[in-house]
Formats: structure tokens, C-alpha cells, sequence
């Protein structure tokens, strides 16, 4: 067994629209072609005793029992047969969820090659599920050949990657509310910072640490000095401490502060070098020397007693508490301290790191430190109901546990824990305190704060060992979002065969001129605010997230094309409005796409993700854009070059709205009225009428706006003022006129545009038509010949060039099937061969007739237009002079 591709989904793909995060692998079975799990003699059992969980329902989440949808594997089912794809499919989950990814979504489908299997599974962290996609072929390869098979080290593997980049549990619980509430979120590449919400309204977090987090704040927070010295002028009750720097210093704060005392480095957080209760020398040096690790300066402070308490302010007020014990075992006169130390990480609780609710207990060098100090070690044996703290602070990360307290807290104390918040200037702040009893006001237990962090933990709080999960991270989101303010932006994104740069174009051209900070995405980049960021080819995920991350953007006009929705699914969850153009022939036989009929599955991906409220603008004029209906359950909109059309009248009856191209206008239907926003021939693009496929793409446009909510003048305005030219919509459409011959560069490139682009060359008048053109290595022979037999018969000559990627093909075998398609109605077509581009630019343009138009279908679009502007630039010297 081989895969032979393997892709990621980081959003709604062909492959799901409601499963974001999903790998996608062709598998050649080779030897296990035509076999099933039941002709493998033995697998059945070899596979469940290897992955004992792999048959067992499970509960998939806490309200929702595996169902149908989430199907075991079971071993019966191996038994009575199920495909090979299948069984790798359950095996690639399985491993996953061995090392805590608990992921169960997939499918798996016979490819169009005989022997080979579509594998789709869901990943909770990408580079693990590409990882478990191609340890999961070969373990069941090895099964199938009955060669041993160990997956203890993969799942170590996945498991460190989990840890590696997995949202912590403090971050998780903020994007999963925020999720909840419908804000989206974006990983910033290479970092751990979220942004949620899109453009202009976007706020971030990393960790616990958000967009209103005080940089003074944090600051002050990592020096304990300062901390100390504020909260003391403030009036609240903090240790007496000094800092030294040498053993000598820590000599003299002993003899002025006395046993017991705590140590901690100046800088620390999260108990990071913390000694506490130090009662004698040997202790004081030894805990002077772990705060040394972290800082040369070293807080020596009196030790308060009483009980370690986390008190969690967001946006000044308290939101929860918890009471936290150090890592501890308790003896029973017969185990070792090491048995014991076992004995609490098989509480199913614990686990690696931010694995589970608790974090296993480790015994390291803090612990042995601490062990060695009441000269005992791990094969020392506790007496019975003796308790044993293995660390010297409570942190939940070190094997600690947390009970929540929130409803004890004293009234002094959640006042207390406020103004230290305040003091400080910390948005989400976490203050630690010592005290005997937290329902008694801290000045009358004598106790004391005796930290305060800036990103403090969730976990203790989210999931404590006892007491009430507290739902901390909602006060957050609250702070982020208030209830009146917005998190996303609206979102009108485009797609189809043909004309979708171009809609993509008017639309944001449309918006902008309502004074929108519009960012959009073509084919040939990107563009913030009318400026390109970025070239070549823009239309997928990746682009579309740099739109929504700009944080001047606050509209989003987005080309989004099958590539994309194939290679790694939309860069948006939803949107507010979706364009589909048309679907024609092209790129078929690319990405596993065969038929027609795949292909506008492939494009009805995009509208399947309206927002229930928004709306999906589609051509009625085109039978498959028309039948994508039927799956979507937003509010739909038709257009049509046909007022007759049966379709869009049977949806205005029925009280839809629609646009259409009658007696010369573009025109919307809303239930028995019409709102004729201009005549056709008045917008540019539309080149007097004769571009009849820049009509269509109008019509899309104005009724995508007229949806959006902008007036009929709004939209005239702006369709009237939208001109095209090599600048505003390079390699759409640009006409040069010189003085002998008319030149235009368009980028159609299929049957069905070059069929569209044949009617406005029909209408053009000239005296001799000329096409510059080019095959595509990529397409269907029939394709190609499809496309140059169109060009064949509007031209009157052609200059035959390739492309600089030849995609596939050798230019000999592109040259035979172009000059085949272009004969084919014209036997003595006058054909030249030049086959660099530049080059047969220059021949056409000094060989060209008076009174002709020559169409170049470039692939060089800048090199194109550079080419000209310098050949209209040298025509304009020569009059001058």
C-alpha cells in the first residue's frame, strides 16, 4: 500500500462542508486491491488486539452517544467485510485518540482508479493527523501480511505533538465560548496567539493575555519587589521580605525575618523556583540556589500560614476562586513512595501535561530535593495516614490539585482581590493568598497575598478536582465582545467557471464606494483598501484568512475557486452572501474532479455556507448552478439574461428576488415589483452592450449589493464608474487602440468562456481578427480541442505560442491538438508557430494589418501588458517628434 496524495482541510471543503479540520489521502491498495477485511484472513482479530477500543461505543461528546454518523469498527464487521479504505480510515482516528485527540468523523470512497481508495478522517492537530494518515497505511499493511506491529511509539510520537501544539486549556476554554457564540477564530501562523472575530473587529489572546492586557501591568506583576511594595501602600496585607543576591544576604534576611520563609526568584512565574516553609539553613541555601535558576536577585519573605488560595479577577471583578493543594501521597504503612506516586497517576484524571483535567505527579529534581531534606527516597516507605507533599507549590501543572471555593469567599476578600486586580492594571488576573480560612476577611486570619500573576491558568477554575466547574472563560469573551459590538465582517464571496474575478471586481468596487475599507481576492492578488498586497494567483483559504487578519478591513470581497476548496478548503467558516456564476467545463481530470456534475459539487461548497440569514446569488441560466438549490438552507436570489425564464419567475411568484437583463436593463425582482437600476449599455465593462458575459456578471454584482442592502442609485453609481483597464482589471477585458489595430487581453481559457468571448468578437467590427493563444498542458485532450476549435472559427489567422509551464504536456503534443482544434471548421486557417509568448506579441504587432483587432489569451498577463504599454509609450514619441 502507497498513498499517493495527502492534503489538509483547514475549513469547509468539498469533502465536508460541516467537518473544518479533515486529512485527505488516496490510497494505492496495490497488492490489497480487490480484497476486503474479510479475505484477509486473521485481521479481524490481529486489528482488534492491537486497538482494543476500536470496536466499543463511546460517548463522542457529553451530550451526544456515537451514532450512526460515528460508527465502530467492530470486529464482527471486519469479519463479515468491510473495504480496506475503511479499516485505515478507523485506524488513523484510533491513533489519534490514544494520544488524547478525540477525533471520530470520516468516510472513505472508491477513487476513480481501480485499486485505489479515498481516506478522509478529522484531526484535532494537523501535523498529528498527517502523521497517524501514514502510520495508519502501515499498520495495516502489517496486519494484512501478518508482520509484527508495535504502536506504542507513534502514539508517543502523536502524543508529543498534542503537547507541542495543542490550545492549552486556558486558551481552548476562551476560543471554544467564543466559538459558541458564533465569533470565529484564526491561529496566527508560528505563534500562539488567537485572533478572534475578523478585520476591523478583531481582538487576540495569547494564553490569558488579551488585546486590553497592560504591558505595564504585566510588568509590574513580574517583579514581586514592586508588586510587593504597591500592594503594601495600598493597604493590603503582604509578607515582610527583602531581596538578596548571595548567601550572605540570605543570611542576614534570615536573621532579621526568622524561620520559617518562603524563597522565589524576583522574575518568577507559575511557582517556577518557589521554595516554601524553609525552617532551617541547609533548607534556606537549598532554596535560594532553585530561585537562582530563574533569577540572580531571590525574594526571601516570612512564611504565612494558612491554606494556598487562587483568586481570578476578569475585568475587575472576581469571577472565581480555588483552594489548591501540592502534589501529595498518603502513606499506608507498606508502599513505597514511588508505589504511591503510581498509585495516584492511575486516578484516570491525570495525565501529560494539559492532557486531562490533572497532570500526573513526576518525581523530579524539585522532589528529590524535598525527599532528601526529611532523608527519605522513593523507596522509602510512609506510615500509615502520613501526608507527604512532593512539591513546595500547588500549581495545578506540577500534579497539584483545586477545589473550587467561589461561593465561600468573604465579601472583604472578593473586594480585596478586586482593588489588587486594579492596583496592579491587570484585565485577567490571578492573585494568589495564604490564609486559614477564605470565609474570614484576610486582615482578621493575618494572612496574606503573596503573588499576583498576569496570565494566570484556567484550568484549576474549568475543571477543578472538587467543587463547581466555573465557566471563567465567558466574563472574558464579555470583556472582548460586549453585547453590542460585532465580531465579524460581512463577507460576499464568489465563485463559478467563468466571470468570477471579474464579479468579484464590481462588487468590491460597489462596496467601496459606500466608503468601505474593502479587502478582496483575485486571481491576480490581493488588495486592501484598492492596493495590491500581494501577487498572482489569491483565490484560496490562505488568502482569504489574510483579508480577514488585516486589521483595517472591515468588508471582504472574496474569489474563491475549486483549487483552493480542494487543496485546503475556505478560508471562512460562513459568509454573508455567495455568488455561484455558472459551471462549464474546465480543469476536469485535475484534483480527482471528472464530470461536470463533480465540479459544481465543487462549487456548491461556497454557498453551502451561507449563514442562514444571508443569501446565495444564483445563475438561473445554468441548469447545475440552478439545482444547488436543493442543498442549501439559506435564502436564495436568482439572475438571469432571460426576463422569461420559468425558473426566475415561478421563484418571483413564490416571493423571491431575482435580477434580470430585460430590454436593456438590469433589473430586480422582488415579488410583483421592479427596480430598474440602468440600462446595460451605460456600465463600462459592459462595452456598449456587445459584452453580453459582462452583463451576466453585472447582474450578479448588482444583486449581490442590492442583498447587501445598498440603493439603486448606490449601485448605478457605481457600475457606471467602474472602467475597465489594465490597471483596475489586468487580463480581464483590456483594449488597447492604436492607430492602425485594436488589441484586447483577456485570460479565457475554456470552451465556455472562449464561447462567450465569441459573441462580443462576433459584434466587434474589423477588418481582420487575429488570436494570440496558447493550450493548457493540464486539460482534457477534448478540452483543448473544444477551446482552439472556438478560436478557429472567430479568428481569420492565429499566432500559435506556449505557455512558460507547459503543465503536463510536451509542447509538441499541445501544438498537434491546438492546430487540430483550430482546423477543424477551417481547414486553411493560416496558422504561425512562435512559441515564446514575448516574442509572438512583437511579430503581431509589426506584422499586424490596418483596421484589425488581435485578441491576445495570455498567461503572462503582466508581461503582457507591460509589452504594450511600452509599444503604445514608443508609438507616442515617435508622433511626438
Amino acid at each position: 500500500m502507497k498513498i499517493i496524495d495527502l492534503r489538509t482541510m483547514r475549513g469547509p471543503s468539498y469533502f465536508s462542508v460541516k467537518h473544518h479540520k479533515l486529512i485527505v489521502m488516496k490510497v494505492d491498495l496495490e497488492d490489497f486491491a480487490d480484497k476486503w477485511s474479510n479475505a484477509v484472513a486473521g485481521l479481524a482479530g490481529r486489528l482488534t488486539k492491537l486497538f482494543p477500543e476500536l470496536g466499543k461505543s463511546r460517548v463522542v461528546s457529553d451530550s451526544v452517544k456515537q451514532s450512526a454518523k460515528n460508527p465502530p469498527l467492530t470486529k464482527e464487521q471486519l469479519a463479515d467485510g468491510e473495504p480496506l479504505g475503511h479499516v485505515i480510515q478507523h485506524v488513523a482516528l484510533e491513533l489519534q485518540r490514544l494520544a488524547g485527540m478525540p477525533v471520530y468523523w470520516g468516510k472513505s470512497y472508491p477513487a476513480h482508479e481501480a485499486g485505489v481508495e479515498f481516506v478522509v478522517f478529522a484531526y484535532q492537530e494537523e501535523r498529528a493527523g498527517r502523521v497517524a494518515a501514514e502510520a495508519a497505511v502501515e499498520i495495516v499493511e502489517s496486519l494484512c501480511r501478518k508482520q509484527k506491529t508495535d504502536i506504542k511509539g507513534i502514539v508517543n510520537e502523536l502524543h508529543d505533538i498534542r503537547e507541542q501544539e495543542f490550545f492549552g486549556p486556558s486558551t481552548y476554554s476562551i476560543v471554544a465560548e467564543a466559538a459558541s457564540r458564533g465569533i470565529p477564530y484564526i491561529q496566527l501562523k508560528n505563534s500562539n496567539i488567537i485572533q478572534l472575530g475578523y478585520g476591523v473587529n478583531q481582538k487576540r489572546i495569547w494564553a490569558t493575555t488579551t488585546t486590553y492586557t497592560s504591558h505595564a501591568g504585566v510588568e509590574i506583576a513580574g517583579n514581586k519587589n514592586r508588586t510587593k511594595a504597591m500592594l503594601r501602600d495600598a493597604g493590603v496585607p503582604v509578607p515582610r521580605g527583602t531581596t538578596v543576591y548571595s548567601p550572605e544576604g540570605l543570611r542576614d534576611a534570615i536573621d532579621e525575618l526568622g524561620f520559617p520563609i518562603v524563597t522565589k526568584p524576583l522574575d518568577g512565574n507559575h511557582g517556577k523556583g518557589a521554595t516554601i516553609n524553609i525552617s532551617n539553613w541547609k533548607e534556606a541555601l537549598a532554596g535560594f540556589k532553585a530561585a537562582q535558576v530563574y533569577s540572580r536577585a531571590v525574594i526571601v519573605e516570612q512564611f504565612v500560614t494558612g491554606f494556598d488560595y487562587r483568586l481570578l479577577v476578569v475585568n475587575g471583578k472576581l469571577i472565581a476562586a480555588a483552594k489548591r493543594t501540592p502534589a501529595a501521597v498518603v502513606g499506608d504503612g507498606e508502599s513505597t513512595i514511588q508505589q504511591l506516586i503510581d498509585k495516584v497517576n492511575r486516578d484516570p484524571r491525570r495525565g501529560v501535561g494539559h492532557e486531562k483535567v490533572l497532570t500526573a505527579i513526576k518525581a523530579d529534581k524539585h522532589t528529590m530535593a524535598i525527599l532528601k531534606a526529611r532523608e527519605l527516597t522513593l523507596k522509602s516507605v510512609l506510615p500509615q495516614g502520613e501526608t507527604l507533599y512532593l512539591k513546595s507549590t500547588a500549581n495545578i501543572s506540577t500534579g497539584g490539585t483545586a477545589s473550587d471555593v467561589t461561593d465561600l469567599v468573604d465579601p472583604y476578600n472578593v473586594l480585596l482581590a478586586e482593588r489588587v486586580a486594579g492596583i496592579i492594571g491587570l484585565d485577567i488576573c490571578g492573585i494568589d493568598l495564604l490564609t486559614t480560612d477564605i470565609a474570614i476577611p484576610l486582615n482578621e486570619t493575618r494572612g496574606a497575598v503573596i503573588e499576583v500573576n498576569a496570565a494566570p491558568g484556567f484550568r484549576m477554575h474549568i475543571s477543578p478536582t472538587e467543587g463547581l466547574p466555573r465557566n471563567v472563560a465567558a466574563p472574558v469573551v464579555d470583556m472582548l465582545f460586549p453585547p453590542t459590538s460585532e465580531s465579524r465582517i460581512p463577507i460576499i464571496a464568489i465563485t463559478g467557471t467563468n466571470g468570477k474575478t471579474t464579479t468579484t471586481r464590481l462588487i468590491a468596487h460597489i462596496v467601496a464606494a459606500q466608503g468601505y475599507k474593502v479587502g478582496f481576492t483575485t486571481t491576480d492578488g490581493i488588495y486592501i483598501q484598492g492596493k495590491q498586497l500581494q501577487k498572482g494567483d489569491c483565490t484560496g483559504g490562505q488568502s482569504a484568512e489574510f483579508v480577514l487578519k488585516d486589521p483595517t478591513v472591515n468588508y471582504a470581497v472574496l474569489e474563491t475557486a475549486r483549487g483552493g476548496m480542494l487543496r485546503s478548503g475556505l478560508g471562512f467558516t460562513s459568509c454573508d452572501i455567495a455568488v455561484v456564476t455558472n459551471v462549464a467545463a474546465d480543469h476536469l481530470g485535475m484534483r480527482d474532479i471528472h464530470t461536470v456534475e463533480e465540479m459544481a459539487n465543487v462549487k456548491a461548497v461556497l454557498p453551502r455556507t451561507v449563514k442562514k440569514d444571508g443569501w446565495a446569488v444564483l445563475n438561473a441560466d445554468d441548469e447545475l448552478v440552478f439545482g444547488m438549490c436543493r442543498q442549501l438552507d439559506c435564502r436564495v436570489a436568482l439572475f438571469s439574461m432571460n426576463e422569461n425564464n420559468p425558473r426566475i419567475l415561478d421563484h418571483v411568484e413564490n416571493g423571491g428576488v431575482a435580477a434580470v437583463y430585460e430590454e436593456g436593463y438590469i433589473t430586480i425582482y422582488k415579488n410583483s415589483y421592479k427596480l430598474r437600476i440602468d440600462r446595460a449599455a451605460e456600465f463600462p465593462i459592459t462595452f456598449g452592450g456587445r459584452a453580453t458575459f459582462n452583463i451576466e456578471n453585472s447582474l450578479a454584482a448588482a444583486l449581490s449589493a442590492y442583498l447587501a442592502g445598498f440603493g439603486r442609485d448606490e449601485i448605478k453609481t457605481a457600475l457606471r464608474t467602474f472602467v475597465p483597464s489594465a490597471t483596475k482589471t489586468p487580463g480581464r477585458m483590456n483594449v488597447y487602440r492604436f492607430p492602425d489595430f485594436e488589441v484586447i487581453v483577456d485570460y479565457a481559457h475554456n470552451t465556455a468562456g472562449i464561447e462567450k468571448f465569441a459573441e462580443f468578437l462576433d459584434n466587434t467590427p474589423a477588418t481582420h481578427k487575429v488570436g494570440v493563444v496558447s493550450g493548457l498542458g493540464d486539460r482534457r485532450e477534448e478540452d483543448t480541442i473544444g477551446f482552439s476549435r472556438v478560436i478557429g472559427r472567430i479568428c481569420d489567422e492565429v499566432i500559435l505560442r506556449q505557455d512558460r509551464d507547459l503543465r503536463g504536456k510536451t509542447a509538441e503534443e499541445i501544438r498537434t491538438l491546438m492546430e487540430h482544434g483550430l482546423r477543424l471548421d477551417k481547414p486553411d486557417l493560416p496558422i504561425t508557430y512562435i512559441e515564446d509568448e514575448m516574442q509572438a506579441i512583437d511579430h503581431i504587432l509589426t506584422t499586424a494589418q490596418k483596421g484589425s483587432v488581435i485578441v491576445m489569451l495570455t498567461e503572462n498577463i503582466s508581461g503582457t501588458l507591460k509589452k504594450l504599454d511600452s509599444y503604445e509609450a514608443s508609438l507616442m514619441e515617435k508622433t511626438a517628434k
